[in-house]
């Protein structure tokens, strides 16, 4: 992680992705399978990645909220959407954030990356590169 990314993380305590991010890990994820297939594989992988607690799941929206302690006490809330954008094509979008005032040192930036890192190994044939 760059030295960047952890002073933005001094003031900044939430990352998210999208199609307009700048930096190209934080990018929306696409890829060929069904929202309801999507959904499906991506829920049963979030469930199994440890440190992770799953708080709310809402199907017909396509929403997870997960949430996250760190060693120091901290608490991150991530919220996974999952969108249809065609027959046969899921996006996948991220949002962290802390809870508290002060800044997270960038990790924010990293749960989002670890997370896309396992769904990535779990759907890498199916993903859309861009």
């Amino acid at each position: 992680m760059s030295l960047k990314r952890v002073l933005v993380g001094v003031i900044r305590s939430q990352e998210g992705t999208s199609d307009r991010a700048k930096d190209p890990k934080m990018k929306t994820r696409y890829y060929n399978l069904s929202r309801d297939k999507a959904w499906e594989e991506i829920s049963s992988t979030l469930k199994k990645i440890p440190g992770y607690k799953v708080l709310h799941e809402v199907p017909s929206v396509g929403e997870i909220t997960l949430e996250k302690r760190t060693s120091l006490g901290r608490t991150m809330d991530i919220t996974v959407s999952v969108l249809s954008v065609g027959p046969v094509r899921s996006a996948v979008d991220m949002y962290s954030a802390s809870r508290g005032s002060m800044g997270d040192l960038g990790a924010n930036y990293r749960i989002i990356l670890n997370l896309f890192s396992a769904l990535d190994k779990k759907l890498a044939k199916y993903k859309v590169t861009q």
